[in-house]
């Protein structure tokens, strides 16, 4: 069978980035536009609950326990996980994790998006190279700037699966960038043992950088350094 698929997708848990919509909501769409696999992967917040499961469930998605952890400073994606993963702070502290938890599937997000002292890996990936299951290609990409080139080449030196997200923080990417996955059946063991041996299809396509690139940097830069704003008044007045 095949599982339209999206690994990385932000819901308004997340406490980092502003996000303007519900669980149910996303699921709602989700299933309109015929997604079957779904991990909601909010920064450093663990959202799975057995009750948000069913619900997935009741409208034919498969939904996979993740996080978006921040690791030394740098964005991690981790699968079939449990809410301990929020006490890993170090890449040798997740290696350890890792060998507890020898369930757990592990992708590189956005690896060479923006500068090295972006949350995005860089160095990292390569310094850890073993730590990973998978690399992402990000959506973020067109025939102008395009770090999934770089992605690509690290992936197939090391052998890796590079799969297609569309890192969703408005629901109208959710169907742009995602992965076709061949399985066996409708199973988390069996989504990632899919992904393992690469039997799945990116759909994706370029972006064009004025207008659909741009507007959204210059949208989310807005937004956090506002939100950022927001915590600096909260605190001011706390303190006085």
């Amino acid at each position: 069978m095949k599982l339209k698929t999206n690994l990385h997708f932000h819901i308004d848990d997340d406490k980092e980035d502003s996000i303007p919509y519900s669980f149910t909501e996303a699921l709602d769409e989700a299933s309109r536009l015929g997604f079957q696999c779904l991990a909601i992967t909010c920064h450093n917040t663990y959202t799975y609950t057995p009750e948000r499961a069913k619900e997935a469930a009741s409208r034919g998605i498969l939904l996979i326990p993740g996080i978006e952890r921040t690791i030394e400073k740098k964005h991690v994606l981790v699968f079939n996980c449990d809410e301990s993963i929020t006490s890993v702070q170090s890449f040798e502290g997740l290696i350890a994790y890792k060998k507890t938890h020898p369930g757990i599937f592990i992708i590189a997000p956005h690896p060479f998006l923006g500068s090295s002292h972006s949350y995005s890996l860089h160095q990292k990936l390569l310094e850890y190279i073993s730590l990973f299951d998978a690399i992402e290609q990000t959506w973020f990409y067109s025939f102008l700037y395009n770090p999934n080139r770089k992605a690509t080449a690290v992936a197939t030196t090391h052998s890796l699966p590079l799969i297609a997200t569309s890192d969703v923080h408005e629901l109208k990417w959710l169907s742009t960038s995602f992965a076709e996955i061949e399985t066996k059946e409708k199973t988390i063991t069996a989504v990632f043992e899919a992904i393992r041996n690469k039997r799945f299809k990116n759909v994706s396509r370029p972006r064009s950088f004025f207008f659909e690139m741009t507007p959204y940097a210059i949208r989310h830069i807005v937004i956090y350094y506002f939100s950022k704003l927001g915590e600096m008044i909260t605190k001011f007045r706390s303190t006085y």
